[in-house]
């Protein structure tokens, strides 16, 4: 009977690898013709409302040289903050859904900064209602550093 249970609870972790959900579920991953993964709403979001909040990891210019030479330049954040004091990172990788969130020029959210403590994190916010289903996008800030051979869908 032990072995059974066993089997049965191994199944159940294997079928949960195959589903990306946040621990909230409020968010899900799924692919995205033409885009590759995209995050979407699992709940509906009012304007205003919180999304996600993630850490981040912040690195200088010497360290952006070699992560520029791999995919994680896809992936890492630039942060245009005026009110930011002393010398800013050049970038922050953020950890969470929030890194895979897709870029649009009609987002329906936005990055959000806040530093404490325990150093630099990441909110996303709806600056328009998000429906259940519906992708959740924001305006990538550094456009203009991705290769010319990346073309931004909306």
């Amino acid at each position: 009977m032990k072995e059974t249970v066993n089997v049965q609870k191994q199944e159940g972790i294997h079928n949960m690898v195959d589903k990306v959900l946040d621990r909230s579920n409020a968010m899900y991953v799924k692919t995205v013709p033409r885009k590759g993964r995209g995050v979407f709403a699992n709940i509906p979001f009012k304007v205003g409302e919180l999304i996600d909040r993630a850490p981040t990891w912040g690195f200088d210019d010497k360290q952006a040289k070699l992560l520029d030479r791999t995919g994680v330049f896809e992936y890492y954040f630039v942060r245009h903050d005026p009110d930011l004091k002393g010398a800013p990172p050049t970038g922050y990788v953020v950890f969470g859904l929030i890194s895979i969130v897709n870029h649009s020029f009609n987002p329906n959210a936005q990055i959000m900064w806040t530093d404490a403590a325990s150093g630099a994190w990441v909110s996303i916010v709806a600056i328009k209602d998000i429906k259940v289903d519906e992708e959740i996008t924001h305006r990538y800030v550094n456009i203009g550093a991705y290769p010319h051979t990346i073309n931004f869908i909306d």
